[in-house]
């Protein structure tokens, strides 16, 4: 066993580590995984190396001291069940790691409302207060198929940009933020975005938009909030409700 691991092993396990695990347990507790796939990473402490779900485990296994750390070609850098990684799974991942220092977390999903929003021709409608979060400040990508292709990391950093929300048309939906639990709160009000809009659409009633004004001061209402978390530097309010919650249901995730 290297050293990576032995200190993964030793019970003061990095904060980085923990978040990332109790992510996994919570996306699969909501109902937002897809088998063995799709993934969440997470940069390791220093910044330099990434972490990533072991390749076979399902969401609801994932704990922190069995997650891989790889760097940002995918190379295998510490591997405590030996099982590898998706390599095509983190093609995303490494993308927007290597070209958005800021982003610390990555979060993809597959779900039934967020596949059903990217093969909408309009996308994510300014429908609600969920919705309004991402008005103007989410992103399209075109579905290139799966993401097999390095190449197809250029493009997809290009139609990302700034954003921290990314629509994967015909794909499914990736946020990033500076830490897992930005990355998490972000997916989990996108995926309530969606799921609001394939309801409202599935009614066949008109549909009652707010107008760009109001949709606009929303948006920046959640960007103002975000601010003055972030500069306060104090721990996130929501995360750790939603990491009492990952305790609650899924114990063993710190282990």
């Amino acid at each position: 066993m290297n050293a990576i691991t032995t200190t993964a092993m030793g019970g003061n396990l990095p904060k980085e580590r923990t978040d990332l695990a109790a992510a996994y347990r919570l996306i699969a507790h909501f109902g937002m995984d897809d088998s063995i796939y799709t993934h969440i990473s997470a940069k390791a402490p220093g910044g330099e190396l990434f972490l990533l779900n072991s390749y076979g485990q399902r969401f609801s296994e994932v704990k922190a001291s069995e997650l891989v750390t790889v760097d940002l070609d995918g190379t295998v850098v510490d591997d405590p069940l030996g099982h590898g990684i998706n390599a095509a799974g983190f093609t995303i991942h490494s993308a927007v790691h290597g070209a958005r220092p800021d982003v610390g977390c990555v979060l993809h999903t597959h779900t039934v409302a967020g596949v059903a929003v990217s093969c909408l021709e309009e996308g994510l409608l300014p429908l609600n207060q969920w919705s309004l979060q991402f008005h103007g400040r989410i992103a399209y990508h075109a579905y290139e198929g799966m993401a097999l292709d390095l190449a197809e990391r250029e493009r997809l950093v290009a139609d990302l940009g700034t954003a921290k929300a990314m629509i994967l048309r015909n794909h499914g939906l990736m946020t990033c933020g500076r830490t897992v639990g930005e990355a998490f709160v972000l997916m989990h009000n996108l995926e309530r975005a969606c799921q609001a809009q394939i309801a409202a659409l599935s009614t066949g009633r008109a549909l009652r938009l707010p107008s760009a004004e109001i949709a606009e001061i929303t948006a920046r209402q959640y960007e103002t909030w975000d601010a003055l978390h972030a500069d306060s530097g104090l721990d996130d309010p929501e995360w750790d409700a939603f990491l009492r919650l990952g305790r609650a249901v899924a114990p063993d995730f710190e282990h």
